[in-house]
């Protein structure tokens, strides 16, 4: 953990993980639905501060707008080493209402982001759709006009902390026909009219469902951003989160990493210990390296957001971190498996749990074909601005 980190950031990780230890991982498990009172820890304990960037003791700044990608990589990657399901807890609270802070009305920022950061309000980040997964742009949720507002009518779905949430940033379209322009990102209240929903059971205990829209009214004071821009507001919220997306899935592969080294150190086959087998060796040192490595682009992805770098240049290397990230955290968490046989699928294993959950980041937030083509047309583009716009 503490490659290029400063002292600060050291002892910032250090108490991370005292309290996901001390407060956070006793706190009984909710499945399917929203976890309140890991919720409400998290903010006591200052944790969901620490989304907004900033010191943790520090009051925030509601008109700041911004966040740190690094420090937000952090919190993830250490409390998904001691516990996956508070990590994901914390960062639904920030992909939901870091549209709010980076683009709502001052009026919507002061009334929803105060209860995020202490964990009384709960967020939601309401983009896909039964039919619009990774095809973002093709939206068909409808906002059609109403007076001095609209009216939404459609459904989302695979929509994570929904139906329980609070309050949702909700992206729908204005304007038929225009693609990623057409689209306009709204500030939705939880209990709003009209507005209902179910939730899905996955493989993880997450808490994900849909929502329905039946008439659901919002005005101009609602919109996120501007009219028919909501795709930029999204792709904002993207931008910083995929990164760490990349950071949780490290932590999950530094925790598989870490329980098949104590497994090899203690269980003996043949005689010996497991780690004698030089396979078994090497194959820990392939878990380790690819996780280090992981953990690199993580965090050199968080620096480029962090620095205020070209937005093509965050999207780029966000991509970069957030696909080979999660696809070692899969298979990290598989050799892990492999190397503690049937006891890694036991209900209730650590590994067995992780095996469940590892499975998710390489599908949301853009799924790793996605970011492939995020990654390659960069690459085109970046050659051709450099021969001058020639292939």
């Amino acid at each position: 953990m503490g490659v290029g980190l400063t002292a600060a950031q050291e002892e910032y990780v250090a108490r991370i993980r005292q309290v996901a230890s001390d407060h956070l991982a006793a706190i009984p498990p909710v499945h399917g639905s929203v976890n309140r009172p890991l919720v409400a820890a998290l903010g006591e304990h200052g944790l969901l501060r620490g989304l907004f960037g900033g010191a943790p003791d520090e009051p925030l700044d509601l008109a700041s707008g911004d966040a740190a990608a690094l420090q937000l990589c952090l919190l993830r990657e250490t409390l998904a080493t001691v516990t996956t399901e508070a990590e994901t807890a914390l960062a639904l609270q920030g992909l939901g209402s870091y549209p709010i802070l980076q683009s709502g009305s001052p009026a919507a920022v002061e009334r929803w982001i105060p209860g995020v950061v202490d964990g009384s309000v709960v967020a939601a980040f309401a983009l896909s759709e039964p039919d619009a997964g990774s095809d973002a742009a093709a939206l068909s949720l409808r906002a059609t006009p109403d007076g001095d507002g609209w009216r939404l009518h459609g459904e989302k779905a695979w929509i994570s902390n929904a139906p329980d949430a609070d309050v949702y940033s909700v992206f729908a379209r204005t304007t038929d026909g225009a693609g990623a322009r057409g689209v306009t990102a709204f500030v939705v209240p939880g209990d709003a009219p009209g507005l209902g929903g179910e939730r899905l059971d996955l493989l993880a205990p997450h808490a994900i469902g849909t929502l329905a829209f039946d008439g659901v009214r919002v005005t101009g004071t609602d919109v996120l951003g501007e009219v028919d821009h909501g795709f930029a507001v999204a792709m904002r919220t993207l931008d910083l989160f995929r990164p760490s997306v990349g950071a949780f899935a490290v932590g999950m592969a530094q925790a598989a990493l870490d329980a098949a080294l104590d497994w090899a150190l203690t269980r003996e086959v043949y005689g010996d210990l497991l780690i004698r087998q030089q396979s078994v060796e090497h194959t820990l040192a392939e878990m380790a390296t690819r996780t280090e490595a992981a953990r690199l682009l993580v965090r050199a992805a968080a620096a480029t957001y962090d620095v205020g770098a070209p937005a093509s240049e965050v999207t780029q290397s966000a991509a970069m971190a957030k696909l080979f990230a999660t696809e070692n955290a899969q298979w990290v968490v598989d050799q892990a498996v492999q190397l503690h046989g049937a006891r890694g699928l036991q209900q209730g294993h650590l590994l067995e749990r992780l095996y469940r959950e590892v499975r998710a980041p390489r599908i949301y937030e853009g799924a790793s074909e996605v970011q492939r083509t995020i990654i390659g047309r960069g690459l085109v583009r970046a050659r051709q601005s450099r021969q001058g716009g020639h292939a």
